[in-house]
């Protein structure tokens, strides 16, 4: 398993046979900056202990799935801004698998899934993305992306994959092109100073399904907000705006948000 192209777009990359979280792994290199530097990855094919949001466990068939962690040091970004993380690291995404997958539509339900229209006009998610924070200027991010998955192995029916959509993923190329893409949205929160100056809140805007549609967001304890999903705020917060008018809902705060 090669990947020139990703390697030349990384600090440093590693490719591991076999781990239990690659989200893991760098974070135990986090305080070696010398020899761990900025854009740093570990990839692999078989990740035995992955998770997801709110500790969710993500387990797929070794050689089916490909997890992807890169290590951000993050310690010029504007504090204010780094909840924009993510988000980047989502649209960042969908565009490097939009760019093997022309004949779908590839989205973003935010805070960062990537989901893939289908005929069916079904989204189905094909992405996870889970950021971890080390201290005051590290950010790891990990991907879960679906590549060789049988429609056999899909974990639920609301998940697809490239070999599902009847693609073979160029795994080099969709890294490469993720990183690419994620290290030109943080270069532009540093140099702008903001999402909103820099141009990323329209990006991910742009990506994001959610927006426009009417969702209900399950909050901790159990109470929920239904409403229309009117767009973002500064700091990436969906707005969500019902009767009492408008909501902005940070992604460290949600359960789940989903079509109403």
């Amino acid at each position: 398993m090669t990947f020139p192209h990703a390697s030349a777009a990384a600090g440093r990359l590693e490719v591991s046979a076999s781990t239990g979280s690659t989200n893991a792994d760098l974070l135990a290199h986090a305080d070696d900056a010398e020899n761990w530097p900025h854009l740093s990855v570990i990839v692999t094919r078989d990740q035995r202990a992955g998770r997801g949001r709110l500790d969710r466990q993500w387990v797929a068939p070794a050689g089916s799935a490909l997890a992807v962690s890169v290590l951000l040091r993050a310690g010029e970004v504007p504090v204010a801004e780094r909840g924009w993380i993510p988000l980047a690291a989502g649209a960042a995404m969908a565009d490097a698998i939009a760019a093997q997958l022309p004949h779908v539509e590839v989205a973003v339900k935010w805070p960062n899934d990537v989901l893939v229209r289908g005929a069916d006009d079904a989204e189905r998610k094909i992405c996870g993305i889970l950021a971890e924070a080390r201290g005051a200027d590290v950010v790891v991010v990990g991907t879960g992306i679906n590549t060789a998955m049988t429609a056999e192995q899909l974990p639920v029916s609301t998940a697809t994959s490239f070999a599902v959509e009847g693609v073979e993923c160029d795994e080099d190329l969709l890294v490469a092109g993720y990183l690419v893409r994620l290290d030109a949205h943080l270069t532009g929160l540093v140099e702008h100073g903001s999402a909103v100056a820099s141009g990323l809140r329209d990006v991910v805007a742009v990506r994001c399904s959610t927006i426009g549609r009417t969702v209900r967001v399950q909050l901790p304890g159990g109470s929920e907000l239904v409403g229309a999903a009117t767009g973002l705020a500064a700091d990436g917060c969906l707005v969500v705006r019902d009767a009492d008018g408008e909501h902005p809902v940070a992604a460290g705060d949600v359960v789940h948000v989903r079509p109403a």
